[in-house]
């Protein structure tokens, strides 16, 4: 899936000289997390966090007063703490492409380009919820793990067995086992219902089926 089926395109913006102040209502009042900082049309500053505010807020060990401190928040503009150099991606980026951007950098947010115009953003959070509908988690499924050795043809072959017998793999991704080079977790979900059906089919097949943590995995090894 690419991140323009999922951005959000109803964007909150601010002018650079917004107050600290003034950004930290919006924030608060449209329970978001993230604000894009624009100039004349529309053209991407900066963007400022929730938690850029709140580091800029003064320290509750301040000797300002009340009266004084917002006197002073109401002067500084979000211009002075946004980030102003700012990963952007475009509509087309893959979802996966942008998580991993967003973990490579330690960033929670994107905004999205398209020819040269901010058309939308996307969170830690949206990428989030995309991948865990992918992997078939908001359903009634469910998990079961078989190690398997990266070799052509081993997912077909599950996928033949379940099939066979009438169950739906309703997701399957594969992740490398760290200890193991070459073994990689075949992780799929089908209905509740037929979970239990499922894991006898697979063990049926010369499959070793994980339905639960083991510390030790050398009894689910794959043969050589």
């Amino acid at each position: 899936m690419h991140v323009g089926r999922v951005m959000e395109t109803t964007l909150v913006t601010v002018a650079p000289d917004t107050s600290l102040s003034k950004a930290q209502e919006i924030i608060d009042a449209k329970g978001i997390k993230h604000l894009l900082v624009v100039g004349g049309e529309e053209a991407l500053l900066g963007m400022v966090s929730d938690r850029d505010l709140k580091r800029s807020w003064a320290s509750p060990a301040t000797t300002l007063s009340v009266h004084e401190l917002n006197y002073l928040l109401a002067r500084v503009t979000v211009d002075m703490i946004m980030a102003k150099t700012v990963i952007s991606i475009s509509p087309d980026t893959t979802i996966e492409r942008a998580a991993h951007i967003m973990q490579t950098n330690a960033i929670n947010a994107l905004p999205v380009i398209e020819a040269d115009q901010l058309v939308g953003i996307i969170t830690s959070t949206d990428v989030m919820k995309v991948l865990l509908q992918a992997i078939g988690i908001d359903k009634d499924s469910t998990r079961l793990t078989v190690l398997v050795r990266d070799r052509i043809g081993v997912i077909a072959e599950a996928a033949s067995l379940l099939k066979g017998h009438q169950i739906n793999i309703r997701s399957l991704v594969t992740l490398p086992e760290k200890r193991h080079p070459g073994v990689y977790h075949m992780v799929l979900r089908v209905s509740a219902q037929d979970g239990e059906r499922a894991a006898g089919v697979l063990r049926d097949g010369g499959f070793k089926v994980l339905t639960a943590y083991t510390r030790d995995l050398t009894p689910y090894l794959p043969e050589d």
